[in-house]
């Protein structure tokens, strides 16, 4: 059972990633449930939703794009579905319509494609495809939203019958209009709208002498607005009509309702699979934003995160177009817990942060960014102690909170427990905290517990070197600007560069003399070596940054080389074959020769012809027929062939000379090589300098080692000056 304390989730922004994801979310609920995301208490369910984001995130990367799945929330309908004898209006109606085509245009799609979305499908095939629903609804209600004359014959007849009696009622009004417009009771604009209902525009001085009901009249009372007696009767047989028809759509919405109500599990279903899609989707989205991926998850405890970015800080600097540096860290059985120290803003904490919220973010079914060859575990608890927690409300100070949290560490830290403590052991008197720190650290690593912590204290330092399954790791920083490099180095400690931090920010250089001298000898000694170490750290850095260039170059000519050896292999073969014909036509020139000298001995004609014909049989028989154009072609290879040999042969010819040349010429006379000269070995680049030379020996100095070479086999760079 996997389970995270919300303060850890708290102390490595979780809620801000989750707030980044749900801006991915294109709807509502989506947004909703995109911000409850939380790690996984199973291994199985993490799994497979770790499955289903990838198989989404694949999905913008092929040409089988998933369907939109954007809905309006149908939850209101849902509810009012649970209770007896309520119906849903029509724009309910059309949202169900809505959710049900969408729905079941991803489940169709999912099971089409089920070869390229696997899981995805699997996740949908609970799900019910219908479209009776749609069929029942579109029976009803017409695409403008309006009930369909023919949803039932009572309704079809009422309409009939609302139609017939307004167009009595407009032939009515025509009439009465005309008659007292004659009249010249009406004032010019003749007639106008009250409660939706016609009316004449009557002169007030008039209104006696018109037949009518009185339905207001304007501002000024000038105008009364009467309605035509003879209006009135249809008036009201309009809306008892109308009334009627009102009843007979909520009658036919109740019968549509109770339809639709057994299906109720089903458009949860609905509502539930494309809110999960619509967080599925958001997922992809944020891990395609940073180049996210599903590393390798190991079944033992091993943890490699190689080039792994901290999501926040990448989005962050990716809109200010400023470079995130990557870390690469490793956690596995024989390396459980990095002990990482070295000065301020130099990165420690964000590694530390890297390592706990990828881990969370992993266990919350997101991916994470990270080098495909990286590889991932599982723990069931990540203990987080990150930041300054002082707590005016509970009156704790820092240190008090921070022993309250190591007890509660020590509580459930076990072998499948990770632990990130920031600036671990501060807050008390340095030679107390760093005591107590280090019992509690090594209880920690007593206990099998993985872990990654940052601190500035020699005793913790010292410890990580003694315990064989504890590391040191530092930050490198460039030697001689102090400037951070926010590169992670494992195997060695940090030095936190007090002095050189102090001296390069102005501080006397009196008073910083002073402090050392405050301070017990021995510790500066050893601050001061880290310092060293660190700075040939980095040298070497640079130096195995400059070999990896030089390798690669040396890559490159090696495939040169192989093209040319290929050329040269082709050659060779067209030269064989050249040689192989010219030793053919040799041979044939030598038994020529032997027959006609044996035709001069003898004189016997007839057997000189023999022979002839004989030799001639022989050959044709190797021969092969060829056409003219075969000939042809042959003809000009050799021809080509030949040439080529000659110029290597003109080639060979003169470099041989010339070196005739050059051995006639007498050797150039050997430097006297002395103590201090600049050197290099005959078929060597590196250079040193002659620290002695003794009986023809002599020892060079490369700078990081030294060698015994014979003086026979250096050559002079530049004599001692």
């Amino acid at each position: 059972m996997i389970h995270i304390h919300e303060k850890t989730l708290q102390d490595l922004e979780f809620s801000t990633v989750l707030k980044q994801i749900s801006d991915h979310c294109i709807t509502v609920l989506g947004n909703e449930k995109a911000l409850q995301i939380a790690p996984f208490q199973t291994k199985e369910l993490l799994l497979n939703n770790l499955q289903l984001t990838n198989e989404y995130l694949a999905s913008f990367y092929n040409d089988n794009r998933i369907p939109n799945h954007g809905f309006d929330a149908i939850s209101k309908e849902i509810k009012l579905l649970r209770i007896e004898n309520t119906y849903l209006e029509v724009h309910g109606l059309k949202k169900i319509v809505a959710i049900s085509l969408t729905t079941n245009e991803i489940i169709t799609f999912l099971k089409k494609f089920e070869v390229y979305y696997p899981g995805l499908y699997e996740f949908a095939s609970h799900i019910e495809v219908t479209k009776v629903i749609i069929e029942k609804v579109d029976a009803i209600v017409d695409r403008f939203g309006d009930i369909k004359d023919n949803a039932s014959p009572l309704l079809f007849d009422l309409r009939q019958s609302i139609n017939k009696v307004k167009g009595q009622i407009n032939q009515s009004f025509a009439s009465a209009l005309n008659m007292y417009h004659g009249l010249e009771y009406l004032d010019d604009i003749r007639e106008s709208v009250v409660d939706n209902r016609r009316v004449l525009a009557v002169k007030a001085m008039y209104r006696r002498k018109v037949k009518g009901a009185i339905m207001g009249s304007s501002k000024t009372g000038s105008i009364v607005y009467m309605e035509p007696e003879t209006t009135l009767k249809y008036s009201r047989e309009l809306n008892n009509l109308e009334f009627e028809e009102e009843e007979e759509v909520v009658r036919i919405l109740k019968e549509l309702t109770n339809f639709i109500r057994p299906f109720l599990p089903l458009l949860e279903n609905y509502q539930d699979f494309l809110i999960a899609i619509d967080v599925i989707s958001a997922k992809a989205k944020y891990a395609r934003s940073m180049n996210a991926i599903l590393p390798e998850i190991a079944e033992d405890k091993t943890l490699y995160l190689r080039d792994a970015y901290h999501p926040l800080l990448f989005l962050n600097n990716e809109k200010k177009k400023e470079k995130t540096f990557p870390q690469t860290i490793e956690l596995k059985k024989d390396s459980r817990i990095i002990v990482i120290s070295g000065p301020n803003a130099g990165g420690k904490s964000i590694t530390l942060k890297t390592v706990g919220l990828l881990q969370v973010m992993l266990q919350s079914g997101i991916l994470i960014p990270v080098h495909e060859r990286s590889k991932v575990c599982l723990f069931d608890r990540i203990l987080s102690d990150i930041g300054d927690n002082q707590s005016i409300e509970n009156h704790l100070s820092t240190y008090s909170y921070r022993l309250k949290q190591m007890n509660y560490f020590l509580k459930k830290c076990n072998k499948n427990t990770l632990f990130l403590i920031d600036e671990f052991g501060t807050g008390s008197d340095p030679e107390l905290g760093g005591a107590l720190a280090e019992t509690f650290l090594e209880e920690f690593y007593h206990r099998e517990a993985y872990g990654i912590i940052t601190t500035h204290y020699s005793n913790l330092k010292i410890l990580a070197n003694e315990l064989p399954c504890m590391l040191n790791a530092n930050m490198l920083f460039d030697e001689k600007s102090l400037e951070p490099l926010y590169k992670l180095v494992i195997g060695q400690a940090g030095s936190s560069f007090t002095f050189e931090v102090a001296q390069k920010n102005g501080i006397p250089f009196g008073l910083i003399n002073r402090a050392k001298k405050k301070i017990e000898r021995s510790k500066v000694r050893f601050d001061a070596t880290i310092a060293k170490l660190q700075k040939e750290r980095s040298k070497l850095e640079k130096t195995g940054e400059s070999l990896k260039l030089n390798e690669k170059k040396k890559s490159q000519e090696a495939n040169k080389l192989e093209e040319i050896n290929a050329k040269i292999q082709k050659k060779l073969e067209s030269y064989q074959e050249l040689y192989d014909s010219n030793q053919r036509l040799i041979y044939l020139g030598q038994k020529v020769n032997d027959i006609a000298e044996k035709y001069f001995e003898n004189k016997q004609k007839k057997e000189l012809m023999g022979e002839l014909f004989k030799l001639v049989q022989i050959e044709n028989s190797k021969r092969k027929k060829v056409t003219v154009k075969e000939k042809k072609v042959i003809k000009a290879k050799e021809e080509k062939v030949k040439q080529e040999a000659e110029k290597v042969v003109t080639v060979i010819r003169e470099k041989k000379k010339e070196a005739k040349k050059k051995a006639v010429q007498a050797p150039k006379p050997k430097a006297i090589l002395k103590i201090g000269d600049r050197v290099r070995m005959q078929d060597g680049r590196a250079i040193g300098s002659i620290d002695k030379i003794e009986k023809n020996k002599a020892t060079v100095n490369y700078g990081l080692f030294t060698t015994n070479v014979s003086v026979e086999q250096l050559e002079l760079v530049e004599a001692k000056k």
